[in-house]
């Protein structure tokens, strides 16, 4: 079995950095009004949360913009 690597690897990661850091962002960013997923933590920590998950957002989606 041949293994996946190239151009075909570095988008999947791109792909699944996006998905994880849109999915982080939606959970901090409920759990200020509902306190759901963290436990209604501190908004210093939901704050820097949305920051640095959307700080990796756009760095992946820059990273797949330099492969197309």
């Amino acid at each position: 079995m041949i293994a996946v690597k190239g151009i075909f690897m570095e988008k999947i990661m791109c792909f699944a950095s996006m998905g994880v850091a849109g999915l982080l962002l939606l959970l901090f960013i409920l759990d200020i009004p509902l306190g759901i997923p963290f436990g209604g933590a501190s908004v210093v920590v939901n704050v820097f949360g949305i920051l640095v998950s959307a700080a990796v957002l756009y760095l992946a989606y820059d990273a797949y913009k330099d492969l197309r």
